[in-house]
Formats: C-alpha cells, structure tokens, sequence
C-alpha cells in the first residue's frame, strides 16, 4: 500500500476502535444495568455477573462493529474534506477508485473480525452464557437463602429465613403459597434444611405449624408438625442442556460434525446452511456499510458548507440496506431454501456504492451531453 494509503487506513483503524468502544460501553451497560438488578435480586453474587456480562459481550460487540465500521468511514472522510486533504489529493489525480483502495481494505477487515464473532467466538460465549444460566436457575441456595429478606422465586411464592447457620441449617422460616385459587396456606418453622431428591429440591421444614386459609369460607385451620417436606421443584424452573440450540454450535461444527449437530438441534440440512449464510452475511454488511459511507460521502466534492447532504444520503441508503436485511432475514427464516436472498443487500450495496462511484469519477458526462444537445427552435 502506498503511502497514503496506509494515513487514510490509520485513520479508519483509529476512529473505529474509539467510536467502537464508545458505543460498546454504552449498550454493556444499558444491559447490564438490567442484569444487575435481577442478579441481585436472585442473591447472587457480582462475580456472576461480570461473568454474565462478558459473556454477552461478542454478541454485542458483532451488532456494534458494522455501525462504528460506517461512523468512523463518514467521520474521517468527513474530516479530510474539512481540512482540505481530500481535495488536494484529488488534485493530484487521484480517481474516486483509487481512493477507495484503503477504504475497502478498511472494509473487509471490519468483515473479518465480525466473520470470527459470529461463526466462532458468538456461539462459544452463548453456549457458556446458556450453561451458566442453567446452573444459576438449579442453584437453590442462591435463590431461597437470602438472610433476613423477602424472595420471591415464582408467583404467589414467598420465602423468609432469619438466619442460616455454619451447617447450612435454616433457623425460622416462613413460606407463603398463595397458587391455589381459593386457598392459601402459611409455614412457619423453627428449623429447615433443603436437600436433594429425585424430583428436585425438598425443603424440609422441623418443629413448626401450617395455616390454611379458605378464601371463600374464610376458614382457618391450623396444623402443628415435627416434620414437613415441601417440594420446591414445582416453582423453581431449571433449563435441561443436554442439547445445545444451534445459535450456540460454531460454524466450523456444521461441516466436520454435521451429522451430530443435526441430530443435536433436530434441525435439516437446509435450515444448517441457511443459519451459516447468515452469519456470513451479517459479516458482509460490515463491508458494505464502509463502501457506502465512502461513496456517499466523495460524490459530493468539495463544499464550503460541508458534506451534511452527503452524510444524509449514506445514512439513507444504509437504512434501506438493513431494512432490506431484515426483510429477507425473515424470509429466509421461515423458507430456508431461500438461503440466497440473505446476499440481496450485500450485492445490492455494492451496487449503489460502484453506481455512485461511477458517477463521481464522471462528474461532466451529463453536463457535456446536454450541451451537444440541439437546441429545436420554437
């Protein structure tokens, strides 16, 4: 690459890891503010959720690194143009084409690293992510054992413990099942523990009393007990991961195991091959969003007012291609031999942005044919 090649690339290299992390930081902790309050209304602890949030981070940082991959394109272009660069350059012959030699290489390296997070590194951390949520959802003790607080694990279910002791004995529990439609029953106990069983989860309650309350009646009865066992699996709602889904199985999995995989998601052959193609093409609009922003933005020239009409156009025509991605991603959905509608935008935005170009590197084809035109005289 020549010299200037290598500035203008810098440049694009530079605004998107700043404008990347910009916005990744802003949509990490939008989520995980969210996260955060049901984590911590489960119990659970802050390593679990810096866990949880890092995990999701590929998923996040594969839907942000197209848009950054066009903002840092409109921005430096944008710049250059302020600063007089661009028309110098220009000047000393630079065709359109050959300026877009760095932008494009810009371009499909933004694809290439998106390529890695949707056909590898995605499908690893939302594998790992759907497993820890499992365990989290099986983990009763941080769920229940809350000292001195309210949880409620499921609705009309109310738990209570004043204190759980070194051996994991809970000393004066109190649990409110309000499910029934016209009954409601009250434990209190001094003494609990929760053990396993073949069903899930049984709290055993020692040396307490149970109040059912008919709604309709409005009758009370009360019944003392040594020992109670009180199932708790009904409530609480665990994930099986025998079975992965196929958002969480690498691409790499679909042609050397493909066989295992289609036995493992229950899926064909055909709906294999079309979640493959999306994921490449979502790797593709990195490219195109790059090519598109550069060729909106050089067909304007040089303009003491700025490129704004230019930068309204490349966020336009950028619209309409992720408008037409998400039309034919559900078509492609749910008609998987469509596979070949998901490259639509892709050929679609080259198209323009080859279109614009052309146009750009002829900016007197027009003017010179209306001029040769005879004038009829009246």
């Amino acid at each position: 690459m020549g010299r200037f090649d290598r500035y203008l690339l810098q440049q694009h290299i530079l605004l998107f890891g700043l404008f990347s992390l910009i916005l990744v930081m802003v949509f990490w902790v939008n989520k995980a503010v969210s996260l955060l309050d049901q984590l911590m209304s489960d119990g659970q602890n802050m390593s679990l959720f810096l866990k949880l949030t890092s995990l999701s981070l590929p998923m996040l940082i594969a839907d942000v690194l197209p848009i950054t991959a066009f903002i840092a394109t409109v921005f430096a272009i944008n710049r250059m143009s302020n600063d007089s660069e661009l028309v110098v350059i220009q000047a000393t012959g630079f065709s359109p084409w050959r300026l877009g030699r760095a932008v494009i290489a810009f371009g499909l390296i933004a694809s290439l690293m998106v390529a890695c997070l949707t056909h590898v590194l995605s499908p690893l951390a939302r594998g790992e992510l759907a497993i820890n949520q499992a365990e989290m959802s099986r983990d009763v003790t941080a769920r229940l054992l809350t000292e001195g607080t309210f949880v409620h694990p499921a609705n009309g279910i109310t738990f209570y413990v004043r204190e759980i002791n070194a051996s994991g004995e809970l000393l004066d529990v109190y649990l409110s099942d309000s499910r029934g439609k016209d009954q409601r029953i009250n434990f209190l106990a001094r003494r609990a523990l929760i053990v396993s069983d073949t069903e899930g989860p049984v709290l055993l309650l020692f040396d307490g009393a149970s109040h059912a309350l008919n709604t309709k009646t409005q009758r009370l009865s009360v019944t003392t007990f040594d020992s109670f066992a009180y199932n708790l699996a009904p409530f609480l709602t665990t994930t099986d991961m025998a079975e992965r889904s196929v958002r969480s199985i690498p691409s790499v999995e679909f042609f050397t195991n493909q066989a295992a995989v289609l036995a493992e998601t229950e899926l064909t052959a055909m709906e294999l091959r079309q979640t493959f193609h999306e994921r490449t093409s979502k790797a593709l609009l990195a490219a195109i969003a790059t090519i598109i922003g550069f060729a909106a933005l050089v067909a304007g020239g040089f303009s003491r007012f700025g490129l704004w009409r230019q930068i309204f156009l490349a966020i336009g025509l950028l619209i309409l291609l992720k408008a037409v991605d998400s039309a034919v991603i559900s078509t492609s959905s749910n008609m998987p031999e469509l596979w070949a509608l998901l490259y639509v935008p892709s050929v679609m935005g080259f198209c323009l942005a080859g279109l614009i170009l052309w146009y750009t590197s002829h900016p007197h084809l027009f003017r010179r044919r209306a001029k040769q035109t005879p004038q009829v005289p009246q």
